[in-house]
């Protein structure tokens, strides 16, 4: 099986990044690339925002991003997660998440548990986390998103 590389946005792979695509439905789910990339300038919640890209064989196919506080325990957040449509329905929804939990253990030591935000209709998504021992505490953000936690190590 191929393996998932993940790798920072950067000045050679951020065009690819913008070429990543979505079912019409799934576009008010997730912020766009673009806005993750600007999340990142930015950094509206955390003290470090680091955007990603999924590459497996030479070639983009996904996106999210990291928000944290750097060396606490439990601020890590994944958001702007997506797959492009075009590998959707293989299994590499749950193979990307498995290869960012392993990436975030690896860069920050000190972390956790991680955290992320599901919109209240996506249940695709809320599945996925779900099988993947994400626990939803039945708590809402301000934009009342569901929060979805893991506990790591």
């Amino acid at each position: 099986m191929r393996d998932i590389n993940i790798q920072p946005v950067t000045r050679e792979n951020w065009e690819e990044a913008l070429k990543i695509a979505l079912y019409e439905h799934q576009i008010s789910l997730v912020p766009s690339v673009i806005e993750g990339i600007a999340y990142a300038y930015i950094k509206p919640w955390d003290v470090a925002f680091d955007p990603y890209v999924l590459v497996i064989d030479s070639k983009v196919f996904g996106f999210f991003y990291l928000s944290y506080t750097p060396d606490s325990t439990d601020n890590y957040w994944i958001g702007g997660f997506q797959i492009d449509k075009s590998y959707q329905g293989k299994g590499m929804g749950k193979r990307a998440i498995r290869a960012i939990l392993d990436f975030i253990s690896k860069q920050h030591p000190l972390c956790k548990v991680i955290s992320l935000t599901v919109e209240r209709e996506n249940k695709v998504a809320q599945n996925l986390y779900k099988s993947m021992s994400f626990i939803s505490e039945n708590e809402t953000n301000s934009d009342d998103e569901v929060i979805y936690r893991l506990a790591i190590k």
